[in-house]
């Protein structure tokens, strides 16, 4: 089998809280069984998330089927085509940036101001 990474979308069942619907997502994403968690983030109004798992084994991939934590929700997985590895995620999100907005990520970090909310500031300050 070869490695992808893959695109999970999750939408929360109506009625669930944003603090319900932020510990499950999290909770998929600490499952390390599903495969190397390479990004997520939660969606800001309505509650869910997306990740992306670089799914490197059959038994990984496997469990795409399986909805763990996110048991009801709404779940859509999309295999992307360029990333195959957590390495190629990270290369897709650099090649973006630069070929269509001619800016590399280090100048928007350069750039980004000080804010105590963004967690990757308080990392290398």
């Amino acid at each position: 089998m070869n490695g992808r990474c893959v695109l999970v979308y999750a939408l929360a069942p109506e009625g669930t809280t944003a603090r319900e619907a932020n510990d499950r997502l999290n909770e998929y994403v600490a499952e390390r069984s599903r495969g190397l968690a390479v990004w997520h983030d939660h969606f800001v109004g309505v509650h869910g998330g997306a990740i992306v798992l670089d799914v490197r084994s059959e038994e990984e991939r496997a469990l795409l089927d399986e909805p763990g934590p996110l048991a009801g929700w709404q779940l859509s997985v999309h295999p992307l085509t360029f990333s195959l590895s957590a390495v190629g995620f990270a290369a897709q999100t650099a090649f973006t940036l630069e070929r269509y907005r001619d800016v590399t990520l280090e100048e928007l970090a350069a750039a980004e101001p000080a804010d105590p909310r963004f967690w990757w500031q308080r990392r290398n300050a």
